[in-house]
């Protein structure tokens, strides 16, 4: 079980890695980084990246609701909506994030963000800055996910 600092050197063993970070994404504050910035301070960058992941975790376009099955019989349109008729996302009852990953693609790099989930408030993600050119994103991908699952914060 790797810990903030294997973990970091973990993420930037892959190919094309430029920098990498551990972020709470409530406050914006880096718990640990390495490597390079994009924009040269690894505090601005923590801060600036929390905001796009507490974008997307927060709000519900990307946790569309899940449709429950038609009622039968008499009742509700199934062409109108009905807020009994559409289901919690399984996902938000139990109080995980309703978004695994996010990325970023500019003109020289991948941006990934990774959400990890803890025992206590899952307000963590992982973010890896990839060269472009010699990044492999879904390699990225998957050990981002692998380390998230492994990540131990104490």
């Amino acid at each position: 079980m790797p810990g903030i600092d294997e973990c970091l050197s973990e993420a930037m063993a892959l190919p094309g890695a430029r920098g990498a970070a551990i972020v709470d994404w409530t406050s914006g504050l880096a718990l640990g980084s390495v490597g390079d910035s994009p924009n040269g301070d690894h505090e601005a960058t923590a801060a600036e990246t929390a905001e796009v992941a507490r974008s997307a975790a927060e709000y519900g376009a990307f946790a569309p609701a899940t449709p429950a099955p038609a009622p039968a019989g008499p009742g509700p349109s199934p062409l109108t909506p009905d807020s009994a008729a559409v289901a919690p996302d399984p996902a938000a009852v139990r109080g995980e994030l309703p978004v695994e990953d996010l990325m970023v693609t500019t003109r020289a790099g991948f941006h990934l963000i990774r959400f990890v989930e803890t025992t206590f408030d899952s307000s963590v993600f992982l973010y890896l800055w990839l060269d472009r050119r010699t990044g492999n994103l879904a390699l990225a991908r998957m050990r981002l996910r692998d380390l998230s699952e492994r990540l131990v914060l104490v």
